[in-house]
């Protein structure tokens, strides 16, 4: 039996039939109406790197641009018959989870995923400030208890993961990537992507780590902008770059700069946030009104939630 959490050390190359088409990534999350984050970020961010989202509908945000004001959760019956249906159909090369909600359909995806034993799970935990506090300790439990132990990479803002796997921490250093990676591997998790580590500067490390070790790192400046769906972005097309047979380390690299250009050609179709724009590349060229100054601002680097407020100050 394969080791469901390290699926990465002597991964197979992809199929060169190509009659198989684009790798499949399983996705939990919910639906964005506001169409920034969410299964439509998935499916959206996917395909812009070469992949197929068979996305698994958990629930539904009541939201805008400015603010998730509730969410009706689907029961966990609905989101297995929809996994089921599609796993047993096409061949699973990843599974991705986003929100999902409920205890109950954290344990139907954990179920799932055990069964799809060697196939990577990779999982983000999104800022859940907006949520009533009972339902975060209720989710951020059950998603200790089942789905962490099933996951090969969980990727989260630094301050999320920090007071989620480290909330009694007491050192008088901030916990680092490696600090909060460990905690994850004590609860079965063996590669950490930690975003948003400030830096002088006004610069943001994004670290993907182990206990042990950094196995890489880019670092980003902080610009003035407020984003929103910069996370399920970039957990999706690192889960997408790692169906298509990237390594983890090249395939972190690839995700976090995919999401730089999201975000620099990123735009505001409401009165709140910036969404990222995840099909910057079918935008047309313009030789002819690019500047000097636009070329700077290339180099600009994502802010907001990509750099998540801390996860305990901003309540919506």
């Amino acid at each position: 039996m394969t080791d469901h959490n390290s699926p990465f050390s002597d991964s197979d190359e992809p199929e060169s039939d190509e009659s198989a088409g684009l790798a499949c990534i399983l996705s939990f999350n919910a639906n964005d109406p506001s169409g920034a984050g969410g299964l439509t970020s998935d499916a959206t961010a996917m395909a812009s790197v070469g992949a197929h989202c068979l996305p698994i509908c958990t629930g539904a945000y009541v939201r805008d641009t400015t603010s998730i004001t509730d969410f009706y959760p689907l029961d966990e019956e609905a989101v297995h018959d929809q996994a089921r249906a599609v796993a047993e159909d096409m061949p699973v090369q990843v599974i991705k989870v986003g929100f999902v909600g409920t205890p109950e359909n954290l344990a139907t995806i954990a179920e799932l995923a055990d069964d799809y034993d060697g196939v990577p799970v990779v999982a983000y935990m999104p800022n859940l400030s907006w949520w009533e506090e009972d339902k975060i300790d209720v989710y951020l439990d059950a998603f200790r208890e089942l789905l962490l132990p099933q996951t090969s990479v969980l990727v989260g803002h630094h301050s999320t993961l920090r007071r989620w796997l480290l909330p009694e921490w007491t050192g008088e250093r901030n916990p680092g990537p490696r600090d909060i990676a460990k905690a994850a591997a004590e609860l079965g998790v063996p590669y950490t992507l930690v975003t948003g580590m400030p830096l002088p500067e006004q610069y943001i490390d994004n670290v993907l780590a182990t206990p042990e070790t950094v196995l890489g790192h880019e670092k980003f400046e902080r610009i003035e902008a407020i984003f929103v769906g910069a996370g399920d972005t970039l957990t999706a097309a690192l889960a997408a770059l790692l169906a298509t047979g990237m390594d983890l380390p090249e395939a972190t690299s690839e995700a976090l700069h995919y999401l730089d250009r999201c975000l620099d050609e990123g735009f505001r179709p409401g009165m709140g946030q910036v969404i990222p724009d995840r099909l910057f590349w079918a935008l047309p060229d313009d030789e002819e009104g690019a500047s000097e100054d636009d070329d700077a601002d290339a180099d600009a680097h994502p802010g907001a939630d990509y750099f998540e407020v801390p996860f305990n100050e901003t309540k919506h």
